[in-house]
């Protein structure tokens, strides 16, 4: 077995849903944490966050989470004592929306076990 820490990035251009990472083949995933910025700053802006497993079902993570004007939260941190992490098993995708297209960046931090 080989673990991988590793990121995935996006700019969210469109308020279209957004495929951010798709679990590759014969590996699990390990969600350390999803960070978002808002880099508008005059306007905040919500974001959903959803897992679609391989029979196309959406679960939703994250539903409007407001992200204000000029900051950054974490929507999922392994570090907290009040969240778990998210494990996403082969094949599964995370998907974003953005309310408003090009205000936000997002960075998702992951372990990779393969």
């Amino acid at each position: 077995m080989a673990n991988v820490y590793t990121n995935y990035k996006a700019v969210l251009t469109t308020s279209e849903l957004t495929t951010l990472y798709t679990v590759g083949s014969e590996t699990t995933a390990i969600i350390k944490s999803l960070r978002v910025t808002n880099i508008d700053e005059e306007n905040d802006c919500k974001i959903r966050v959803f897992v679609v497993d391989t029979s196309s079902v959406s679960y939703t993570l994250e539903a409007n989470r407001n992200v204000q004007k000029g900051t950054s939260e974490e929507l999922f941190n392994s570090y907290s004592f009040s969240t778990s992490p998210v494990v996403l098993k082969e094949s599964e995708v995370l998907k974003v929306h953005a309310e408003n297209g090009g205000d936000l960046h997002v960075i998702l931090s992951v372990l990779e076990i393969s």
